[in-house]
């Protein structure tokens, strides 16, 4: 009544306090909860997007996406982002057991084209052609006799280590096998003698 008269709050410090009470985290609740047409409503999205040009983009970028992993896991040999056909604990076994021996069949490629070169050089008539006939034809044997081989092997070692052959698992290894060391995928992970145990 008698003493000094206290000061009106100036325009911006209220502006300043309903600033700092709204940035304050809410004690309890704070709001009512919604309604449960609302919530469903907020989650519902349409069956056909209504950006078809976002939506197509957007996939092309997760297929990408896949495919940059799927290459790299080719590279790695990571379990994870592998091709279906060459997944599980018996393809990398076999893979392994495969890239760490020597095999006949990796140069069968190059013996064939060494054959297809050399017959178009030797006149089919001559008698030379049937040795280099003979020559494919007892390479070819060689690299037949190795797989078979290697098939043994493979069902053996697989029967020894996991108890049973997965379907497929000895195929997969022989047709890894006919392949050139550098070209196959997944690319080697061990080195050549360096058998898995």
């Amino acid at each position: 009544m008698f003493g000094r008269k206290k000061e009106e709050p100036s325009a911006q410090s209220v502006v300043d306090q309903a600033h700092a009470a709204a940035q304050e985290p809410l004690v309890g609740k704070g709001a009512p909860t919604p309604k449960r047409k609302v919530q469903e409503a907020a989650r519902k999205r349409p069956l056909v997007p209504t950006d078809r040009k976002a939506s197509k983009e957007a996939e092309r970028v997760a297929i990408q996406d896949q495919r940059q992993k799927m290459r790299q896991a080719l590279d790695t040999g990571d379990e994870k982002y592998l091709p279906l056909r060459d997944k599980g604990p018996q393809k990398r076994f076999v893979r392994d057991v495969v890239d760490a021996r020597f095999s006949l069949g990796e140069y069968l490629m190059f013996g064939a084209l060494l054959f297809v070169v050399i017959s178009l050089v030797v006149p089919p008539s001559s008698d030379q052609i049937s040795y280099v006939l003979i020559g494919f034809w007892i390479m070819f044997l060689a690299v037949f006799v190795d797989v078979f081989i290697l098939s043994r092997q493979l069902r053996k070692r697989l029967i020894a280590k996991f108890g049973e052959v997965e379907r497929g698992s000895v195929w997969y290894g022989c047709m890894r096998a006919l392949q050139f060391r550098k070209l196959r995928l997944p690319k080697p992970q061990v080195k050549r003698g360096q058998y898995p145990s």
